[in-house]
């Protein structure tokens, strides 16, 4: 009876313990950004920035084996808090290092878990830690975002009809639609990264981070409609062909959980970056400071670069005396074209060898003898492989081509982001990096920060690329391309593919297999190869379209990939937005807008002082409003002090080398 008693009192003491209330709060290292922490039969964190209230509290919570909820109950058993300021090497981005200044609180509780929170100056964010001796099965992961206000969003929508039957399998492509948080599309989901306005020129992005062995996060509207809960993609367990020419794995049956994995570890980043000037967004670093370091010691032989490309100008080379299309003298074209360019790589999309084997070739295309050619020309080859082809023998088609020169894979339509394919995308990066191959991964969820932790991978798609021009006439490009920059390129590179040569105004514009053209004018695509995120960037058009427009080409040409330094210079949400990048001694600049014409103020004060520069710049050309194609090519004196007054036309753009 007296153990009984005993135990009752035990468990009476841990309940009202657990259930009694407790506050913890953290602040950025300005002090602008401040995190509370509440403790009671939940776990929730809300967010402020100055005056104002970013995130309400929200609950968070992990569900594992036997239906164990890590967040359900808790019991404190203590807390720290620590400052971090260091900084670490980017060689491979858009800036030479990374600042990592934040405060931190960790709350460690019983029943071996804890949940780490971070307060940048720029945002904020959390993730569980556990500490469980034997693997774990997560069942489910609560990821709650709540708002005091209906604050208008800007979302992306799965919109993939490969599979109507499970939403998850998606190419993640899509645009933003600009809705109010209760007017979330009913009965569908949104994938990441996603902006809530705030109308008082305070704006934050959603994102995760560090998404390792683990599915990556969807979200709904809760039912209150007030804000968002969190999907996943739980784990396949049978996998049947399908979709595009049959090269998807479609999922035919699900487990009851996310991921089987370690008990000791940590989960994703969930993460916020806040900003009060949309330009802002276009320059942050959260996602870098939150992945995890490089896993390759020697990234010596990882060459960033430009990329001659076959597919979307569908091999329309012509004024040739052979017949164009994927055959050796094709890509002895395209090496010309890439060498006479000084463009690093030459990629070999699909149709170099059969689909569903990568290991045998077209006939038609002598690919050792490329590979020599190449050489010869200083042109390295990349070869496409979608996903299916590539998992049947990953380290043996790595190696075999490896040891004949190809210098990397754009592997294609992965087209899922469950813990499965989360695995892989690790598995073929680690492989890759083994053979010191390259990778560019399209038909790709968003990049997480994995390109930090292997740097081999120069690019992602997740975008809604130049490609879709071949087909979709009623998308508002320009629209897109001002407002990609503030939200998908805050997760990492995008495998936009500019570079279109045929530019249209709006009226203009019609789809084309073969001649695509471009939403907006040429200065608008000489902008994206400054402003757009890339190590690894794709030149689109045709060798031929190129060098019709050799003033152009020669521009697009001397675009680094990879800067030392980025400054977010002016812009807004959907409108538009300028940026200008360092690489060595020189700056590159290039600035683009929507549909609307505008007037923008270019201020050098970037520029060191004291010194003079030459500025080489395109501008649109004063009938670039009914012909796209045109512009205005010039070179000026500027210094610090310069502040100078553009015109940029309809869908129009700047592009500047200064030296």
């Amino acid at each position: 009876m007296k153990n009984i008693f005993a135990l009752f009192c035990f468990i009476a003491v841990n309940l009202s313990f657990s259930q009694k209330k407790q506050d913890f709060t953290v602040t950025s290292p300005n002090g602008k950004i401040k995190v509370t922490v509440s403790v009671n039969d939940k776990i929730s964190w809300s967010i402020s920035s100055g005056k104002d209230l970013i995130l309400a509290p929200s609950e968070m919570s992990l569900t594992i084996d036997q239906n164990e909820v890590l967040g359900k109950n808790p019991v404190v058993l203590n807390s720290k808090k620590e400052s971090v300021n260091t900084s670490f090497e980017t060689p491979l981005y858009k800036k030479k290092s990374v600042q990592n200044h934040y405060d931190q609180l960790t709350v460690n509780f019983k029943n071996d878990f804890s949940i780490e929170y971070r307060v940048f100056d720029d945002g904020a964010a959390y993730r569980f830690v556990t500490k469980k001796k034997k693997d774990i099965t997560v069942k489910w992961e609560n990821v709650s975002l709540n708002f005091d206000q209906d604050y208008s969003t800007l979302m992306p929508y799965v919109r993939d009809l490969r599979n109507p039957k499970d939403q998850y399998i998606s190419s993640f492509e899509a645009h933003y639609e600009n809705k109010k948080i209760s007017e979330f599309s009913k009965d569908t989901l949104a994938f990441l990264p996603f902006l809530i306005d705030y109308k008082n020129h305070k704006k934050a992005v959603f994102l995760e981070a560090n998404l390792e062995d683990y599915p990556g996060l969807f979200v709904t509207n809760n039912k209150n409609k007030s804000g968002f809960e969190s999907r996943f993609s739980k784990y396949p367990t049978k996998e049947t062909n399908g979709g595009f020419n049959n090269i998807n794995r479609l999922i035919s049956e699900r487990a009851d959980y996310l991921v089987q994995t370690k008990g000791t570890r940590n989960f994703p980043w969930r993460a916020i970056v806040i900003a009060e000037n949309d330009a802002d967004l276009a320059n942050n670093d959260m996602v870098q400071k939150l992945a995890e370091p490089s896993k390759i010691k020697d990234i010596s032989w990882i060459k960033p670069g430009k990329v001659a490309w076959d597919w979307w100008n569908d091999w329309n080379i012509y004024n040739i005396d052979f017949k164009a299309g994927i055959n050796t003298q094709t890509y002895k074209y395209y090496i010309n074209f890439a060498s006479k360019n000084k463009v690093e790589y030459v990629v070999l999309d699909e149709g170099w060898s059969l689909e569903e084997d990568i290991m045998k070739h077209n006939p038609n295309v002598d690919l050792e003898a490329l590979i020599a050619y190449g050489k010869e020309k200083n042109v390295c080859l990349i070869l496409w492989s979608s996903w299916m082809a590539l998992t049947k023998n990953t380290d043996g088609i790595l190696k075999n081509y490896a040891d004949l020169g190809i210098k990397g894979f754009k592997v294609d339509f992965l087209d899922r982001d469950d813990a499965k394919m989360v695995n892989s995308v690790y598995d073929i990066s680690q492989k890759a990096a083994n053979h010191k191959l390259i990778l560019d991964f399209h038909g790709m969820y968003k990049p997480t920060g994995i390109q930090r932790t292997f740097p081999n991978i120069l690019n992602f798609e997740g975008v809604k690329g130049l490609e879709n021009n071949k087909w979709t006439p009623n998308d508002d490009v320009p629209l897109y391309d001002t407002t990609i920059p503030f939200i998908r390129m805050i997760a990492g590179p995008m495998d936009y593919t500019p570079g279109a040569m045929r530019n249209a105004t709006k009226s203009e514009f019609k789809p084309s297999h073969s001649t695509p053209m471009s939403q907006g004018t040429r200065c608008h695509q000489l902008a994206l190869y400054t402003i757009f995120e890339a190590p690894l960037q794709m030149m689109a058009d045709s060798p031929t379209a190129f060098m019709k427009e050799q003033e152009s080409t020669d521009f697009i040409a001397k675009v680094p990939t990879t800067f030392d330094e980025t400054v977010a210079l002016n812009g807004e949400v959907g409108k538009f937005v300028s940026i200008a990048r360092k690489k060595g001694n020189t700056w590159y600049l290039g600035a683009i807008t929507n549909w609307d014409s505008r007037d923008i103020t270019i201020d050098f004060s970037f520029l060191e002082k004291g010194k003079k520069f030459q500025a080489e710049i395109f501008s649109d050309g004063v009938n670039a409003d009914k012909a796209a194609v045109d512009y205005k090519k010039e070179i000026i004196t500027i210094d610090s002090n310069s502040k100078i007054k553009y015109h940029l036309a309809n869908g129009g753009g700047l592009a500047m080398i200064i030296q």
